[in-house]
C-alpha cells in the first residue's frame, strides 16, 4: 500500500467531533499499524493529526515512533507542529521513539528534542550478557501512583524493541526497568507521558495501559 493511500485510510477511520477522542500525531516516523489496530480492537474513538488545526478535534493525544530520533525530530519539525505539541494542555502519550522525542537530547544523532522532559536519552553499551538492541519482554515496575498504570501489577511485563533509553530520573520516572542498569520505562510530568515500551504489543497489561490513557 503506498504512503498516500495509508494516510487516507487513517484519516477515514475516525475523526471525533466535540474534542473526543485519542489523536495520533501523525510526521512520518513508522508505521502506525499496529497502534490503530489495537486501538480498534479496544473500541477506542481515534483520528490523525496532520495539522495544528486538527488537535481541537481531540481531548488527548499519542505521539508514535520507531526508528532514529534524530530523523524523527527533523519530520516532526517539518509538520510546524513542535510549538503547538509543547503548548498543549490535554494528555498526551508519547510511545517508544515517541517518548525519547518528549527529552531535552539524545545521542543517536546528537539531537536536540523537545525538551519538554529535562533529561536525556543515551545509547545502551552491548556486552556478552546484554545485547543491543534491547528487544524483548521485560518487567516494568511503577515507581508512583498514576491512573496510566491503575490494574496493572508491579513487575508486569511488556515488549521493549530499542537501543537508546533514557536515563533514570526519580522525579520523573513513572515506571522503571532494568537492562544492564536501571532506567525509564515510563516517564510523567504534568500532561505529558512517555513509555518505551510498545503497548499495543504488550498483551493484555499493554491493551490495559491503552484503555486507562483513554
Amino acid at each position: 500500500m503506498a504512503i498516500n493511500e495509508q494516510e487516507n485510510k487513517l484519516n477515514a477511520v475516525s475523526s471525533p467531533s466535540g474534542g473526543r477522542g485519542v489523536g495520533i500525531i501523525l510526521y512520518g516516523a513508522g508505521n502506525i499499524f499496529s497502534l490503530t489496530a489495537a486501538l480498534e480492537r479496544l473500541g477506542i474513538a481515534y483520528g490523525m493529526v496532520n495539522t495544528e488545526a486538527d488537535l481541537v478535534h481531540y481531548d488527548r493525544y499519542i505521539i508514535p515512533g520507531v526508528g532514529h530520533a534524530g530523523a524523527a525530530m527533523k519530520k516532526l519539525q517539518h509538520t510546524g507542529l513542535v510549538p503547538a505539541i509543547k503548548a498543549l494542555k490535554k494528555p498526551t502519550l508519547g510511545i517508544c521513539v515517541g517518548m525519547q522525542l518528549l527529552t531535552s537530547y539524545s545521542e543517536e544523532g546528537d539531537s536536540d528534542l523537545l525538551s519538554i522532559f529535562p533529561i536525556k536519552t543515551l545509547k545502551f553499551a552491548a556486552s556478552p550478557d546484554h545485547k543491543v538492541p534491547h528487544t524483548g519482554w521485560n518487567r516494568v515496575f511503577t515507581e508512583k501512583e498514576n491512573p496510566l498504570f491503575k490494574n496493572i501489577p508491579a513487575g508486569s511485563h511488556f515488549y521493549f524493541v530499542h537501543s537508546y533509553f533514557i536515563e533514570y530520573n526519580n522525579v520523573h520516572t513513572l515506571a522503571a526497568t532494568d537492562y544492564s542498569i536501571k532506567f525509564s520505562a515510563s516517564i510523567w510530568q504534568d500532561n505529558f507521558y512517555g513509555v518505551q515500551f510498545h503497548p499495543e504489543k504488550s498483551g493484555v497489561f499493554g491493551e490495559t495501559l491503552l484503555t486507562n490513557f483513554s
